[in-house]
């Protein structure tokens, strides 16, 4: 028997879930700061996170009417996972990334599943494939440019 689409989908949330919990516990924002010089509070954390649990009840709710959502968030998973995660333990030769664990573990295999079973079920075509890998770019992209962002003069608050 094979797992279906939205079963996948609802297992990229699960994924996410621990590797939330992964990150945070082992002190991903210092670790960010250090390595890959974004800067991040635990504030940013919490929301970016909390939005990327309400994206992964979105996407898995929405499986069967708008199958790109659970692929965008396989994309991102995937993003996540080699660009936050293994390269930067390549490149930092073998420091740990806070989340690397889950990311290996099972974003790489949940993600390439929810891709597998949306190919087997029909639902993968050339455009959803090159729509996903873009849609769950900008989703990686969108809190980092932020967090760029939000330090240039236009756009603080501050009186």
């Amino acid at each position: 028997m094979s797992i279906g689409f939205e079963t996948w989908a609802w297992l990229g949330l699960l994924a996410y879930t621990l590797h939330i919990m992964e990150e945070f516990s082992f002190d991903w924002r210092d670790w960010a700061r250090a390595v890959i010089g974004l800067p991040v509070e635990w504030a940013d954390f919490y929301v970016t996170n909390a939005a990327v649990i309400v994206l992964g009840f979105a996407q898995a709710e929405m499986a069967r009417l708008l199958p790109i959502a659970p692929l965008v968030f396989a994309a991102l998973m995937l993003i996540n996972a080699t660009f936050f995660h293994a390269l930067p333990m390549i490149f930092t030769r073998g420091r740990f990334s806070p989340g690397t664990f889950t990311a290996v573990v099972l974003f790489y295999p949940v993600a390439i599943g929810t891709y597998c079973a949306a190919a087997a079920e029909g639902l993968l075509t050339t455009g959803m494939l090159l729509g996903s890998l873009v849609g769950g770019a900008l989703l990686m992209a969108y809190p980092v440019a932020m967090l760029r962002l939000r330090g240039r003069p236009y756009f603080r608050q501050a009186p």
